[in-house]
């Protein structure tokens, strides 16, 4: 994300997925919630794991710029609540996935 004197907070927040589909099927779910103040931006996206031989998108990246550090954690905090419930969700629906993970592992 560009430098940006008006919002000069920022944070990066990159998760993990099992494939590239669970990363998709997130994105989807936490880009429906727009953020509500006009003082935090936030940009989600797909982006393959870093050092990976797989060229699959499998990391959820969410990239943060806020007006304060204060404004910043609220935004972040609200989101992480919603990712929490969208992993939940995952690991409920998704588990033959889950699963096989876990048993990679």
């Amino acid at each position: 994300m560009a430098t940006d004197d008006n919002f000069p907070c920022s944070l990066t927040l990159q998760v993990p997925f099992p494939d590239a589909r669970l990363a998709s099927v997130a994105l989807q779910a936490l880009r429906v919630d727009k953020e509500l103040s006009g003082l935090v931006k936030r940009e989600l996206s797909t982006v393959a794991s870093p050092g990976s031989e797989y060229a699959g998108e499998t990391v959820l990246q969410v990239d943060y710029k806020a007006t304060t550090n204060r404004m910043l954690r609220v935004a972040v905090n609200s989101f992480m609540d919603s990712l929490a419930l969208v992993l939940e969700v995952q690991e409920e629906m998704d588990v033959d996935v889950i699963e096989s993970e876990k048993a990679s592992n």
